[in-house]
């Protein structure tokens, strides 16, 4: 990995506000740590310790990256509260390394909270969603 390479990732932690990064390339492995980010994304994740007497179950993120609730900016949410979905529809966009990767519902359920804020930075296993078992 050169240092152009190294320096388009640092700038990508910056953009996105991340404190952490790990890019495997071609065989070689190369972390990046900066200082804590600005927005503690260690919330969300506390809150889904309160949340699991509650029903439903959570889907979580399976990246670091910038949550979006909407294809762009000032249209409607994929989905909002009490929303039916299937598996595999659309839930929500999450940005990551410049590049829009769509989260999918994993069952068929109901939206039960929408616990991502919208256009805000989460990490691996931040709740952002709670759904109910089947419709």
């Amino acid at each position: 990995m050169n240092a152009e390479a190294i320096r388009e990732y640092a700038h990508l932690m910056r953009e996105l506000d991340l404190t952490g990064l790990e890019v495997n390339e071609n065989g070689a492995t190369i972390r990046l740590e900066r200082g804590k980010a600005e927005e503690d994304v260690s919330k969300p994740q506390e809150a889904a310790v309160d949340m699991k007497e509650e029903k439903g179950s959570l889907i979580t993120s399976p990246m670091v990256g910038v949550f979006y609730t909407s294809p762009e900016e000032n249209a409607e949410p994929y989905v909002k509260k009490g929303d039916k979905v299937r598996k595999g529809d659309t839930l929500c966009l999450i940005e990551s390394m410049k590049l829009l990767n769509e989260i999918t519902a994993d069952r068929d359920g109901i939206i039960l909270e929408v616990l991502g804020k919208n256009a805000t930075v989460v990490g691996f296993g931040t709740p952002l969603f709670r759904i109910s078992e089947g419709l």
